[in-house]
C-alpha cells in the first residue's frame, strides 16, 4: 500500500521555505520565491522578461510546470549551475545546467 501524500499547509515548514526572497542570477538576471497559501510563487526575471509560475514543494525541489512542461528548482553550488559567473558560489538554486541562480 502507496504512503499517504502530505500536503503542506503555511504550518509545515518545506525545504522551499529556506529559500524564500531573492536569488541572482547573471546580467541582471533573478528568481524571487515567496509563499502563495499552500504552495509558492515564483518569479524568474530572463533576459526575455519576468515570467510568474505556482509552484510546490516536493521533497528536496520546489516543482513548477512552464511551457506545458515540469520543472524543478533544486539547491546546488555555483559549479552545478554550469555557468561561468557563477562558479565561485556556494548558496544557488539551478533549474537546469545554465539557468541558476545564487545568493552568495
Amino acid at each position: 500500500m502507496p504512503a499517504p501524500v502530505v500536503v503542506a499547509t503555511p504550518t509545515t515548514p518545506t525545504v522551499a521555505d529556506q529559500w524564500l526572497g531573492r536569488w541572482t542570477g547573471p546580467e541582471g538576471t533573478f528568481l524571487e520565491i515567496s509563499r502563495a497559501g499552500n504552495g509558492y510563487t515564483i518569479l524568474i526575471q530572463s533576459l526575455d522578461g519576468p515570467a510568474t509560475y505556482e509552484g510546490a514543494a516536493v521533497g528536496d525541489e520546489l516543482k513548477f510546470q512552464r511551457n506545458l512542461k515540469v520543472e524543478a528548482l533544486r539547491a546546488t553550488n555555483g559549479s552545478e549551475t554550469g555557468m561561468k559567473w557563477l562558479l565561485d558560489k556556494k548558496d544557488c538554486l539551478t533549474i537546469k545546467v545554465g539557468e541558476g541562480f545564487c545568493r552568495d
